[in-house]
């Protein structure tokens, strides 16, 4: 349904405010890995010194998650999120400038020593922010475009490496040209490097702090027992390893990761004793995984659909494994590739399910807890594989098995890794199926069906639009000149388009009927269930053109927004109804709402009597469906001659209604609508 892409969650303000911000952070950290890396390298003049020193750099950066990664998500949900993250970034801001500083006054060897305490600290602070970040965005976008929040957040976090690495480079050849003309660049040629890097932080910080964030401190009880921070941090230990969702998805993450982290640790090695290659099959090898990755993150959730992302979660962590078996038993550089790329798509699903199912599962109390230990443990992961693979490959080394068969060390580790990463899949799986008793194979085969076949072979068109926008009038319009086409057209309506549907209506529309506005919605979801299953999908499958007065974006225009119950609730519940029937077409006939009630006839029904302000928010609700699905949607303004409104409806359906499989004598008299 509209409304829960990436594009819908950018069109909320806070929240587009506060990825302004994690793009700004996202960048400052990858161009201050660059930099801090060169900067090691440029302290040093061995080169056993400058490897030394640039592995100091990593250590540093990842010690900190081995420390204090549960205690700082335990942090997120003690205090307040958006002081958390200003202070993080103000940190950020002044330890990265204290680098060059520093440098500047003080020798070679305490620049060095400085640069990795900092580089600790800045890690630190990291902890701090990434879990306060992650805990705010479910509040601030609501549990239906989370996923697509996720997806941005995710886009934001790898898409800015490429811009940092241009970036730096950029600032390289700047600082080379300045050094030209001034001392202190030709000696320090990564200080401007470092000096940007600082900044972003400092604007990050700034745009946090104009933000009101939910969540933290101030969602708690003030008059509550107040617990420590150690006490905090174990109880959060507690609930992720006594509960098994929690305990399925951390140990599936981590598997994903796993996977993934093989292919980085053992893709130099794999290319050269396996594949016979070199540094280009390396890099074959490492940017498939990453572009993987960014796919899976990309298209995963569009293409799951309304799959359980609870049963999913699991057999896409079986998939990335599966994908790292075969390329550990198939020694072919295009079928190497082509697995990593699989492995990368997978786990970058498995990645965007996993943090969506946090934010939706847990409590807010407890959220910052979750993402901090989740996130410390995926480091400590990602350490442990890419530190210890390269080792146990070396000590099983290249030798001759049985028959003659030769066995090398890297496909025996990417082997095993593979059988443990679809055994943690399968783990995961039965830890948190919501389906129980429901095989897994169909529901991916009603998906499959779902976007594999069109199961009718007419045209389904609805007319749109506030009160007295003319629908009536268009309606008759187009039946004649599709009928002179040649076409059957059904025309009909909602509500009460059928027997049992007329009955709804009149409840619905009494100015008498005394109706919740959830009891409302259940109404118009009740009829339209029926509606589509006696008179719209026979038609359709008959191969008729179906032009029906309103569907599903009025319920989520007029309840959704009109009645403030939220378009994703809303979508959700039409979506089950109608089993996922959308429109070919969506004609939206503009009117304003003070133009179009003066239409209405002298004794208004219960919708035309409300309050000029409700007719508003309904219109704008109209609007922004439109504005998120341009490709299903025609806009017109209403007030347009009835003549020129259809000849733009024409125009847009001569490449949307199929040809006729009749003539004209051969289609059946017209079906009624109940009046």
């Amino acid at each position: 349904m509209a409304g829960r892409g990436p594009r819908a969650v950018l069109r909320v303000r806070p929240f587009r405010r506060l990825y302004t911000a994690l793009v700004l952070s996202s960048f400052g950290d990858w161009l201050g890995f660059l930099a801090t890396t060169a900067l090691a390298a440029q302290l040093v003049d061995s080169f056993q010194g400058k490897a030394y020193a640039t592995g100091g750099v990593l250590v540093f950066r990842l010690l900190p998650a081995l420390l204090l990664g549960p205690l700082a998500g335990a942090f997120a949900d003690r205090w307040d999120r958006r002081w958390t993250m200003v202070v993080s970034d103000l940190l950020r801001f002044v330890l990265f400038l204290s680098i060059p500083v520093v440098g500047t006054v003080a020798g070679r060897d305490t620049a060095l020593v400085w640069l990795l305490i900092a580089t600790f600290l800045v890690e630190t602070v990291s902890l701090f922010w990434i879990p306060a970040k992650e805990a705010s965005v479910p509040n601030m976008v609501g549990p239906e475009r989370l996923e697509g929040a996720n997806q941005l957040t995710l886009i934001a976090t790898y898409g800015s490496a490429p811009i940092a690495a241009v970036v730096f480079a950029g600032l390289s050849v700047v600082s080379a040209a300045l050094g030209n003309g001034f001392d202190y660049f030709r000696a320090s040629p990564v200080d401007l490097a470092l000096y940007v890097n600082a900044a972003t932080f400092l604007f990050a910080a700034m745009t946090v702090y104009r933000l009101e964030i939910p969540g933290g401190r101030h969602l708690h009880d003030p008059d509550a027992p107040q617990q420590t921070l150690l006490a905090s941090m174990r109880e959060g230990l507690r609930f992720m390893g006594g509960t098994p969702f929690a305990r399925g998805l951390l140990v599936g993450m981590l598997g994903a990761l796993a996977a993934g982290g093989a292919i980085i640790a053992l893709g130099r090695l794999f290319a050269e004793s396996v594949l016979a290659g070199g540094n280009a099959a390396y890099g074959l090898l490492f940017g498939s995984m990453f572009l993987g990755i960014a796919l899976g993150v990309a298209l995963g959730p569009k293409a799951l659909g309304d799959l359980s992302r609870r049963r999913v979660f699991g057999p896409s962590i079986v998939g990335a494994g599966a994908a790292l078996t075969f390329m550990a038993l198939v020694p072919n550089l295009f079928l190497a590739v082509f697995a990593t790329l699989l492995v990368g798509g997978f786990a970058g699903v498995a990645y965007v399910i996993g943090i969506t199912l946090l934010g939706l599962e847990v409590s807010d109390e407890m959220r910052g807890r979750m993402f901090g230990l989740v996130q410390s443990l995926m480091r400590v992961d990602l350490l442990l594989v890419t530190a210890t693979t390269p080792f146990i490959a070396g000590a099983i080394g290249v030798r001759e098995g049985p028959g003659g068969i030769s066995i090398n060390g890297v496909s025996v580790v990417l082997l095993t890794g593979g059988v443990l990463a679809m055994l943690v899949g399968v783990l995961s799986f039965r830890q948190m199926d919501d389906r129980p008793g429901i095989p897994l194979r169909t529901d991916l085969l009603r998906r499959i069906r779902r976007r594999t076949e069109r199961s009718y072979a007419g045209t389904f068109v609805a007319l749109e639009g506030g009160e007295g926008a003319g629908k009536s009038t268009q309606l008759r319009l187009l039946e004649t000149w599709l009928r002179d086409q040649g076409h059957e057209v059904v025309v009909t309506r909602e509500p009460g388009a059928t027997a049992a549907g007329g009955r709804i209506r009149e409840l619905l529309l009494d100015p008498a009927s005394q109706l919740s506005p959830r009891a409302e919605a259940l109404l118009y979801a009740a009829d339209r269930a029926h509606h589509v299953a006696e008179v719209v999908r026979p038609a359709l499958e008959r191969g008729a053109v179906v032009l029906t007065d309103r569907y599903i974006d009025s319920s989520l225009a007029y309840q959704g927004a009109g009645r403030a119950l939220g378009v994703d609730e809303v979508a959700r519940l039409s979506q089950w109804a109608t089993e996922g029937l959308k429109p070919d077409l969506v004609v939206l006939l503009d009117v304003d709402p003070v133009v179009g009630l003066s239409r209405a006839g002298d004794v208004p029904d219960r919708i035309e009597a409300e309050a000029l302000d409700f007719h508003e928010r309904v219109r704008q609700g109209f609007l922004d469906l439109a504005g998120a699905d341009h490709d299903r949607y025609l806009v017109i303004p209403a007030d347009q001659p009835p003549d020129q409104v259809l000849a733009r409806v024409q125009e847009r359906l001569s490449g949307v209604v199929h040809q006729p499989r009749a003539t004209s004598a051969q289609l059946p008299p017209p079906v009624p609508v109940i009046p």
